[in-house]
């Protein structure tokens, strides 16, 4: 990607309250129609971001982090997490098998990728932005 992404409102940060994702969702979506006009590519945003953060959750520690940026050609939503719940979770360093989140947004996303390490895993997915008028 060439341009430079600019932020789109200030990180949010899930600690783990149970409506928390639904309201970080939504800021999403708010965030991304300021980019995006049509309602079929902020619903798949939406969905996108939604497993990205229900994947952090299930697997993930500490404070959720979530931006949303764009750089006139691709939205991009980005998902960080404190890394693996537990070393012994077998789901915890492989988590690219584990539920329908990451086949949802490789269906979805432009591009995406996944970094892992021991100090935390980084989630995240491009949307080619509609053409100006």
């Amino acid at each position: 990607m060439t341009g430079v992404m600019q932020l789109l409102g200030e990180e949010l940060v899930l600690t783990g309250g149970r409506t928390e994702g639904q309201a970080v969702r939504r800021t999403v979506r708010e965030r991304a129609a300021k980019m995006i006009d049509d309602p079929s590519l902020l619903d798949d945003v939406e969905l996108m971001g939604a497993e990205a953060i229900a994947n952090a959750v299930l697997h993930g520690t500490g404070p959720i982090r979530v931006r949303v940026s764009a750089d006139g050609r691709r939205l991009r939503v980005a998902v960080r997490d404190g890394g693996p719940a537990r070393q012994d979770d077998p789901h915890g360093t492989d988590r690219i098998d584990h539920g329908r989140g990451l086949t949802v947004i490789d269906v979805l996303a432009s591009e995406w990728g996944l970094e892992q390490s021991s100090t935390g895993t980084h989630l995240w997915f491009d949307v080619d932005l509609p053409a100006p008028h």
